[in-house]
């Protein structure tokens, strides 16, 4: 009997020894506070790693890009999106948008309401009596399909069916997330529809260069490749008239700090709460043209965004809780603590005859790229 104890024991010590322990991301995630079950589909995190040692984190659970881990001035790994720790906490804030991939409209439609060949349509009213983002349950709170291509690269898709959320055709939806080795985050965005819709595909990651946890933005540089803007009326809804930036606190052409004019009384900054209104850039829709810039003088972490979109809506966090959403690590983020630069066509465009069209025909391919680039400024 004492044999077979000490037989049991050295086995129990054996399968101890041998059992791995799961090791955390570079960011401090647990791949198994990720793996759930949400309508009835599985969730999990996906781990994209460069030969840098840069990584990035995707869930498919609304698509959201959860971490990005990138070096600042002094070599340290930093992470530079705003999120959550595990898949719960996703679940139970689905609109704070922290990641997420918006669709089938990112941004407003004015009174949920759009004509298209003839026909009418209603969607959702979420903010101010429009449609936002695609409406509450929008493409952010969806469980995609999801495919690790290699270690840099994940796919994920959706059937978004003729009807979801009064849009009309089945939209089949491919985003594909890649780290490249220049330590930039390529997100493309591919769609085709059975029946004539409106698509506006982006991303809605909330950045913070800092590498202070739970920080403000104020004090991050901010440059928009833009001439132009899209003001707004008192419910964010375009005007329909396009106006200069020059000589207003909307010219951000030379670098500039968020909060160097963010609170002055200038009508359209009182009317967003400071700065969240769509950008006309000045890059031809050229890939190969910088859009955006913003760099954190604390960490020297610089990010470069390039697009083929028209526009993008820099968004400075104006509407997040003053008494702080506790994120990754327990972090609490205050009011302003991050920024979003969200590439796209300009807001309530179904119904802005006189802005580029987000009509997407049968037959046709809807493509759209935003390329998130992480530099060091020394």
């Amino acid at each position: 009997m004492k044999r077979l104890c000490m037989a049991v024991m050295a086995m129990c010590v054996l399968l101890s020894c041998t059992e791995k322990k799961e090791e955390a991301t570079l960011s401090g995630l647990m791949k198994s506070d990720f793996v759930s079950e949400v309508q009835g589909k599985p969730t999990a995190l996906y781990v994209l790693k460069n030969q840098n040692g840069a990584e990035a984190c995707v869930t498919n659970w609304g698509g959201r890009l959860v971490s990005v881990m990138v070096p600042d001035k002094d070599g340290k790994m930093t992470d530079v999106v705003l999120g959550y720790d595990n898949i719960q906490q996703y679940v139970d804030n689905p609109n704070n948008n922290y990641g997420g991939l918006i669709g089938r409209y990112g941004n407003r439609i004015a009174h949920g309401k759009f004509s298209l060949d003839g026909n009418d349509y209603q969607l959702p009213l979420n903010n101010n009596g429009h449609c936002l983002h695609g409406g509450p349950n929008g493409y952010h709170t969806v469980v995609w399909d999801a495919k690790q291509v290699n270690d840099q690269t994940v796919e994920l898709t959706y059937l978004s069916k003729d009807g979801e959320a009064g849009f009309p055709g089945n939209l089949n939806v491919k985003v594909t997330y890649t780290l490249t080795n220049d330590n930039a985050v390529d997100i493309k965005y591919e769609a085709t529809t059975d029946k004539p819709t409106v698509v506006n595909l982006t991303n809605h990651s909330y950045f913070n260069l800092s590498g202070v946890p739970g920080s403000q933005i104020l004090d991050h540089s901010i440059m928009i490749n833009a001439d132009t803007y899209v003001p707004v009326d008192e419910t964010l809804i375009p005007t329909g008239v396009l106006e200069d930036v020059a000589g207003t606190p909307m010219d951000l052409r030379q670098p500039v700090a968020v909060g160097a004019h963010i609170d002055e009384p200038f009508e359209q900054l009182v009317r967003g709460k400071g700065y969240d209104h769509n950008w006309v850039l000045n890059n031809n829709c050229d890939m190969n043209v910088l859009a955006a810039k913003a760099v954190s003088a604390k960490s020297g972490i610089g990010l470069e965004v390039y697009t083929n979109e028209p526009g993008i809506q820099f968004y400075a966090g104006n509407a997040m809780a003053k008494a702080g959403d506790k994120g990754k690590l327990g972090v609490v983020y205050p009011h302003r603590g991050a920024l979003c630069l969200e590439t796209q066509h300009y807001p309530d465009s179904p119904n802005q005859p006189n802005f580029p069209s987000v009509v997407l025909r049968p037959g046709e391919k809807y493509f759209s790229e935003c390329l998130y680039k992480f530099t060091v400024e020394k």
